[in-house]
């Protein structure tokens, strides 16, 4: 799974990539400002947008804060439900409020403790898979009922293009054969036939009958 680190530092870049890929972690993209990350996620120009799993934020940056980054990060749908993480020199209350009002999921303390944060990407990862998978299952079920809706579809045109025999009511089925009407409601429904004569038909077969 890929992660995007972005932090002004090239000691915070190493540090991290050193501990990322000690764990297994191969692909990983650094960059040293927000705007440059903004731009890689096609925020601020209309290029193709690069897919990430996670993203490593430094809060205090000199081109655009990294709580003001990650609030246009989320304001995007697509970008939405990628795992934001905070990373950060200090403990003010108020900046860790402000980056979880932005969307961040975490945050992360420097120095940074290589167990600290393997642990909060190794949840953060975790979370993102599960997402991805239930996104999956929605997908499929979407397009497993726009199939059956199609079908059902299909169904009823077909049903309301049957040829009916204008003569002895034999209709033509699927196949191009003429078969009587009870047999073919009863292979196209769960329709049960009882058979009788009604009083014009008794009449008409059997006119000596009478019937009290």
């Amino acid at each position: 799974m890929s992660i995007l680190i972005v932090d002004d530092s090239p000691d915070q870049h190493r540090l991290l990539r050193s501990i990322l890929t000690k764990e297994g972690h191969a692909d990983i993209v650094a960059v040293d400002c927000a705007n440059t990350a903004l731009s890689m996620l096609s925020l601020d120009s209309g290029g193709p947008s690069v897919s990430f799993d996670l993203i490593l934020l430094d809060i205090h940056m000199p081109d655009l804060d990294g709580i003001t980054a990650c609030r246009r990060i989320k304001q995007q749908d697509h970008l939405r439900d990628i795992p934001l993480i905070m990373i950060t020199g200090t403990s003010n209350s108020q900046h860790l409020n402000e980056a979880f009002l932005a969307g961040a999921m975490d945050f992360i303390t420097k120095p940074v403790k290589p167990l600290d944060l393997l642990a909060r990407v190794g949840s953060a990862l975790t979370l993102k898979h599960e997402r991805d998978c239930r996104r999956e299952r929605e997908a499929d079920l979407r397009h497993s009922n726009e199939h059956l809706q199609q079908a059902l579809k299909e169904v009823k045109v077909l049903r309301g293009l049957i040829s009916i025999c204008a003569s002895c009511k034999n209709i033509r089925n699927d196949g191009g054969f003429w078969q009587r009407l009870e047999e073919y409601l009863c292979e196209h429904s769960e329709a049960q036939f009882t058979h009788g004569l009604c009083e014009l038909c008794i009449k008409k077969l059997y006119p000596g009958v009478r019937r009290n």
